[in-house]
């Protein structure tokens, strides 16, 4: 069975047979998540922004460049020995400038180590946020089938007990039952007719998440499979899986190196500096009117701290500290994925149990509820009994839709508890995004202000 979404009706849902040509499926809902989702494509412009850090950190081995110039008004008025001074000159020059650092105590190998293990620890949270991403769009797309499915359900109940309070009142006008039976059909229907309300409301929120994780509206979908054939075997094996491969723990390792490239990057604040400094410089009217110079020049500086106040010290004592925390963040992580394993590949296999057990529990209502008719005619039950037996089928077959949505969310939740639930692992059909392609074209730029894209 599909479920069909008429364009512009909220509530207005049915289950048709649908052209698998055209339904909308899980796998091309989540590719459009992975295309379009505002979230993935913000946290992918973070990742380029991140890139930029190592070319600023590579300028550190690049020599800095200045034009400078300069133009004025001198009028000198006056006597030397007697004789009458008075002339205007109008000094000015240019020159060039250049600057270029020879050693400074290993920080720009160190800050460019710094921004390259960041890079990596973003590209890690980029992944984290896809298969959040991922997740969300499945699991928006179950609840609107589901919800669908739930809806149905409530009408088909109305229509039902509509039908049971006609025969209900027939029955009563013949003097069959009382009125009692009557109250209780009409009683029983106008709560039916309130749920339908309530799940209307729920199918529009469900809606409202389809479209804000997969970014279109919900038309036509087809039925959602289960993502078994990338869940491990067993949960030791996910396990090992998740603590070695997991983005989340891959981000804060990386966080870790990169506290410890900031405590050698302070140290070098204690190593000498040299560098070297070259000028021309072209004068005129510097002295007298007409009078012009070139300067040129090569200086080379070298510059050895002795003490700062112990600022510097207490900088390094302090990113230690940092390191440390970092470590303990790591071991952390780790033990909230191991968590989140656990939890996930217990929620799967219960979602299993619960859909054989509600299966079950359909077939003994349906044959529990036609046994109640037919005793029903003969005068051996009750309309109540009727009524509770309807209303336990209709209880199972909610419960039943609900286990197989969870059967197939919690698979997906299994693979994103073990850090594949990726379109690179999955071999959803939409393009790729590398972030290294944009990292090749940045790291090593010299100049220009217009980004890889054109911008």
């Amino acid at each position: 069975m599909r479920v069909w979404l008429r364009p512009g009706a909220v509530a207005v849902l049915a289950f048709a047979l649908a052209n698998p040509a055209t339904a909308e499926t899980l796998e091309s809902a989540l590719s459009r998540a992975y295309a379009a989702n505002p979230a993935l494509n913000s946290g992918r412009a973070g990742v380029r922004a991140t890139d930029e850090s190592v070319a600023q950190a590579k300028s550190g081995y690049r020599p800095t460049v200045s034009i400078d110039a300069d133009i004025g008004l001198t009028r000198t008025e006056g006597r030397t020995l007697g004789t009458r001074l008075d002339q205007v000159t109008r000094p000015g020059g240019a020159g060039i400038t250049i600057n270029q650092t020879l050693f400074n105590g290993f920080r720009t190998d160190n800050q460019t180590r710094q921004a390259e293990s960041d890079v990596l620890r973003v590209r890690e949270a980029l992944r984290a946020t896809e298969m959040n991403t991922l997740f969300n769009a499945a699991q928006a797309y179950m609840f609107v089938l589901s919800d669908t499915a739930n809806l149905e359900l409530r009408r088909n109940n109305v229509e039902v007990l509509e039908e049971q309070l006609r025969q209900t009142r027939d029955r009563f006008n013949v003097g069959e039952v009382t009125r009692t039976d009557v109250a209780q059909a009409e009683a029983r229907l106008a709560g039916a007719r309130s749920e339908v309300s309530g799940a209307e409301a729920t199918l529009r929120a469900s809606i409202g998440n389809y479209r804000r994780f997969i970014g279109v509206e919900p038309r036509q979908l087809a039925p959602g499979r289960p993502l078994d054939r990338y869940v491990p075997a067993n949960l030791d094996a996910a396990l090992n899986i998740g603590l070695k491969e997991h983005p989340q723990i891959a981000s804060a390792l990386h966080l870790v190196d990169v506290a410890e490239a900031q405590v050698r990057v302070l140290e070098g604040a204690l190593y000498p500096t040299a560098g070297l400094q070259g000028s021309v410089q072209q004068r005129y009217d510097n002295q007298f009117p007409g009078d012009n110079a070139v300067n040129a020049s090569i200086v080379g500086r070298l510059s050895i701290p002795l003490y700062e106040g112990g600022q510097t010290y207490s900088q390094i004592r302090q990113a230690k500290e940092t390191v440390g925390q970092r470590r303990l963040d790591a071991e952390d992580t780790r033990d909230q994925v191991r968590s989140a394993i656990v939890t996930a590949w217990g929620r799967l296999e219960a979602a299993k149990a619960q859909v054989i057990a509600s299966q079950a529990q359909v077939q003994a209502n349906e044959v529990a509820l036609n046994g109640v008719r037919e005793e029903a005619r003969v005068g051996q039950r009750t309309t109540l009994d009727v009524l509770n037996a309807q209303q336990e089928l209709l209880n199972a077959r909610t419960n039943l839709i609900v286990a197989q949505r969870d059967r197939v969310i919690f698979s997906y939740g299994v693979v994103q508890a073990v850090g594949r639930l990726t379109v690179r692992f999955t071999a959803l059909p939409v393009a790729v995004y590398s972030p290294k392609e944009h990292f090749d074209q940045v790291k090593d730029l010299w100049y220009g202000v217009r980004t890889p894209d054109g911008r």
